[in-house]
């Protein structure tokens, strides 16, 4: 069985796509739309359309710090907050997570697909990138119960 003390250690939204993204201290998690502020949640973002009627449309990404630090051994430093992801978790097996439900601070989400990195994260950060973070570009998530999130708060399997 899956078992780990997860933490999360940063929060980064983005008004609209190809933005800088922007740390917050706290972020409101709403089921059906992401993270309020983000260009998801505002329809904005450059994969807003969904490629499939009956998944989730993009709602949350998260990142692996231990991930971004392997990138940086193998001579690709990407911050945290170039990765493009929402949210930065330490102490998670995110690969582990697809179809499981966790909770981040009073959030709920679940794990829906690995979020390879692509030429466009490529294309805004530095080449290498999408080579160096293959298999553990991070996570998709749906949000299933509504939340806040703030820096800090634990991150666990199961309710």
């Amino acid at each position: 069985m899956l078992n780990f003390k997860g933490e999360l250690v940063a929060i980064y939204i983005s008004p609209k796509a190809a933005a800088d993204m922007q740390a917050v201290e706290t972020v409101q998690a709403v089921p059906g739309f992401g993270l309020k502020g983000d260009r998801y949640f505002l329809k904005q973002g450059t994969f807003t359309k969904k490629k499939d009627p009956n998944r989730p449309d993009r709602q949350v990404t998260l990142i692996a710090e231990e991930a971004l630090s392997l990138a940086a051994e193998a001579g690709v430093a990407v911050t945290a907050q170039q990765s493009r992801r929402n949210l930065v978790t330490r102490g998670v097996p995110l690969n582990d997570l697809i179809g499981a439900e966790f909770s981040v601070g009073s959030a709920r989400l679940r794990g829906l697909d690995l979020c390879e990195p692509c030429m466009h994260l490529e294309k805004l950060t530095a080449p290498g990138v999408l080579n160096a973070l293959i298999h553990r570009g991070g996570l998709r998530a749906e949000i299933i119960e509504e939340g806040t999130l703030k820096p800090g708060d634990p991150i666990n399997l199961g309710s």
